[in-house]
């Protein structure tokens, strides 16, 4: 019985030694592929800035929403945050490293590479270079020609008009559809828009704030 233990105990530890050597394997490749990719990347990031299409080309107090809502942590962290309320499991730089690292994410070990490459665009990139990348690349649902990719694309194609000239409500209806591009409806009449639109609100306003890291949903603000 003690030696049946014992052998359990070392295969448990083998185990646990295999598990710990994938883990950084994987987070390494991620972290090492970012900083072969940080090249290239910040090139585009650099004319998508200089082309009006970076963060501060929203405005100053949308782009102060938009952070909100989707990374309220993203001026300090370094990739990862695991502390910020409403921050959720996804920072604004995870997000976008897994668009530009994986052809297909799967959930799962990808998830330490995915980590791991954000951490590297952290060390390569500034923050504006990242957010700019972001908002070209983020999905933003179905509009009236078919599916959107893109911050600025998504303003043209609803309003035909940039961000920066959109009216409140606008704006925040293009930040809400950001949690599930694919849940919501763009271009036409959705309520359940509306009330993720309301809940953007009362964070803004400072009527609620979440309860969580993971509350991305705002569940105090609701009606």
């Amino acid at each position: 019985m003690k030696k049946l233990l014992r052998i359990s105990l070392r295969l448990l530890g083998l185990l646990i030694l295999l598990l710990f050597a994938v883990i950084l394997w994987s987070g390494g490749k991620g972290y090492y592929d970012a900083l072969a990719d940080s090249g290239a990347l910040a090139e585009r990031a650099d004319r998508l800035i200089e082309d009006g299409r970076g963060g501060t080309s929203l405005g100053e107090s949308q782009l102060a929403i938009l952070i909100k809502v989707q990374d309220p942590g993203f001026g300090n962290h370094k990739g990862v945050d695991l502390t910020t309320p409403g921050a959720g499991l996804t920072t604004i730089t995870q997000s976008l490293s897994k668009r530009l690292a994986f052809e297909t994410f799967q959930p799962g070990f990808a998830k330490i590479r995915q980590t791991g490459y954000a951490l590297g665009l952290e060390a390569r990139l500034g923050k504006q270079q990242i957010l700019a990348l972001w908002l070209a690349t983020v999905p933003m649902g179905e509009g009236p020609d078919g599916w959107i990719t893109g911050f600025h694309a998504a303003s043209q194609a609803i309003y035909d008009r940039a961000p920066p000239e959109l009216d409140r409500d606008e704006f925040l209806r293009l930040v809400a559809v950001l949690i599930a591009p694919g849940a919501y409806d763009l271009s036409g009449a959705d309520t359940k828009l509306d009330d993720r639109v309301s809940r953007i609100e009362k964070l803004i306003a400072g009527e609620c704030r979440p309860t969580g890291l993971n509350d991305v949903w705002l569940e105090a603000c609701g009606n």
